[in-house]
């Protein structure tokens, strides 16, 4: 018989712990996660005299509020953003290095959620071919769309894989690459299609529509706000802002620069883009989503489920009127309400008690140059793409390597990609070209940095900031041979033949800083300063669950939400 070592522990009466209190507390019933496209860290403190209690308030003022919250790559765009809060990591891992980039195997811009193996669904047709443009993108595809060209996973693909795919995991953006980042690999995405005025998926996630989208998109939502307008939801003298810019002529056939904006009949080439450029977006985004916590019974099963929901207007605004404008303010205004709708939906279906709640942002945004120069500043004007390829720059290329201009590929932002083929067969030094290159580059007024990839592979950058930043968004197989990082508010105002007031995509504080909010299931009412990333997010949402962590992640847990 072996021996038995019997121990004993004698607590006083003061140390006596009722043994339900020993239990963990139960999970969250579902993870909501919310992200507003371009919302600027300061842009909720900004704008919070005019918002309601049970929006932003709500979150800001009930939830762990972190005021520092900065993203550690350059290139600061939608997608770049979006997959970054879904793995925990930077693009150097994950790979999305920019909304588009050049593809050396297909020799084209391929755009970063297109995939050829898989095509659109449509309600009655069965596939949707209409070719989708973004306004604030130069390219568009036919192809169908999927989560594969993401190379790490996701925190919800790491909550399917815990219970073997139990979890309901969705995600909803006007966007197709809002949503489908945040849905992963082993979710389901929708999104909005401008061509058709519907939510739509691909057949990388159903061979047909579940019913219930047939008909939401059957109802035609969208056609509420034909010949509608978007008018101030406030008195004029409630804004912070007091005025319009002028300066900035945005006009998609009558939806013009200043209020009130007419959204024009349905049958306009421009209504559902417009839609888009306007608090209907989000309307529209937050009705599908609500309708699908329903119609799915989220966060009524056994394990916790997750929503995604991707509100895109806040960007689009922001690009043609900027951050500073009554276009902006009364979005946010109008935001606040819909997130406030959503939350109350969630709190019927779930509970606020049961709901882990996070907001964030996928970036930040720039002043417009205007509005900086109306303060007495002296901000250029906008940066002339055509500056790149300068004639000192190919005068170089033939005097020292008999190039010619088709050793350049293209300009896609941020990177300049160059002709290997033609280099190659020249014999001449790829690293030698790249560096005439980045040094003509750095004479143009305008730009900052000319970083070059093999400076990049060979850590032979500085080790500053601004580089650390710039190397995060290298990935060897998609990142062009020149890195430009342009100078504060300096920026390409023309996108799809559309000038624009603010863009984002760059390194500066402003682009990168983002508000981070856990607010709901037993979260505290809190605000930390200190510094943190939007990479923290999914590493402390798969702590909360006890999950394996996204495989590439490289944030930090946080440990104020987590000790909850």
């Amino acid at each position: 018989m072996k021996n038995k070592i019997l121990c004993y522990i004698t607590l006083t009466s003061a140390l006596l712990i009722p043994i339900t209190s020993l239990a963990a507390p139960p999970k969250p019933k579902l993870i909501v996660q919310i992200t507003v496209d371009a919302l600027r860290g300061d842009l909720l403190e900004r704008y919070k005299a005019n918002f309601g209690n049970d929006g932003f308030r709500y979150l800001m003022d009930n939830g762990t509020y972190y005021t520092n919250a900065y993203y550690q790559h350059g290139n600061t765009e939608t997608i770049v953003g979006h997959v970054s809060l879904a793995t925990g990591a930077p693009p150097s891992v994950h790979g999305m290095v920019g909304n588009v980039w050049y593809d050396r195997n297909k020799e084209r811009l391929v755009y970063n959620v297109e995939d050829g193996n898989y095509q659109m669904l449509n309600a009655g047709a069965g596939v949707n071919k209409a070719t989708e443009i973004d306004p604030t993108q130069k390219i568009a595809t036919k192809d169908g769309r999927s989560p594969d060209p993401i190379l790490a996973t996701t925190f919800s693909d790491e909550l399917a894989i815990s219970n073997n795919g139990v979890s309901k995991i969705f995600s909803v953006s006007v966007k197709d690459r809002g949503a489908i980042s945040l849905g992963g690999h082993l979710g389901k995405a929708f999104w909005f299609s401008k061509a058709q005025s519907e939510f739509v998926t691909s057949n990388y996630y159903y061979d047909k529509y579940p019913q219930w989208v047939t008909y939401w998109n059957q109802q035609k939502l969208a056609e509420q706000y034909s010949n509608t307008r978007w008018e101030l939801s406030l008195p004029p003298e409630k804004y912070t802002v007091k005025e319009s810019n002028p300066d900035y002529k945005v006009d998609l056939d009558g939806f013009k620069r200043t209020f009130p904006h007419p959204y024009s009949s349905v049958d306009n080439k421009y209504y559902s883009t417009t839609l888009t450029v306007s608090p209907a977006g989000d309307e529209l985004t937050e009705n599908f989503a609500s309708t699908l916590l329903k119609q799915e019974n989220l966060g009524k099963g056994t394990f916790p489920d997750y929503l995604s929901v991707s509100f895109s207007s806040n960007d689009y605004v922001i690009h043609m009127y900027g951050p500073t404008s009554l276009e902006t303010e009364d979005n946010l205004i109008r935001l606040d309400k819909t997130i406030a709708k959503l939350l109350k939906n969630i709190d019927q279906q779930v509970g606020l008690e049961n709901t882990l709640i996070v907001l964030s942002a996928d970036h930040g945004a720039s002043e417009a140059p205007a509005v900086v120069n109306a303060l007495g500043g002296h901000q250029p004007a906008t940066f002339d793409q055509k500056q790149l390829i300068s004639p000192q720059l190919l005068t170089r290329l033939k005097t020292e390597f008999s190039l010619g201009e088709d050793a350049i590929r293209l300009y896609a932002q941020p990177y300049i990609y160059l002709n290997h083929n033609v280099i190659k067969k020249k014999g001449v030094s790829l690293e030698k070209v790249q560096m005439v290159v980045a040094e003509e580059l750095l004479k143009i007024n305008g730009i900052a940095y000319a970083v070059t990839s093999t400076d990049i592979e060979k850590n032979q950058v500085p080790n500053t900031h601004t580089m650390q930043l710039v190397k995060n968004n290298y990935h060897p197989a998609r990142s062009g041979d020149v890195y430009i990082v342009y100078q504060p508010r300096n920026f390409i105002n023309d996108m799809d033949g559309l000038t624009i007031a603010s863009t984002h995509g760059s390194p500066w504080r402003y682009d990168t800083y983002v508000p981070v909010i856990f607010a709901g299931y037993n979260i505290d009412d809190k605000q930390i300063s200190r510094e943190i990333t939007p990479y923290d997010i999914a590493p402390t949402l798969s702590s909360i669950l006890g999950i394996t962590q996204p495989s590439g992640a490289t944030g930090q847990i946080l440990t104020e939400v987590i000790k909850n």
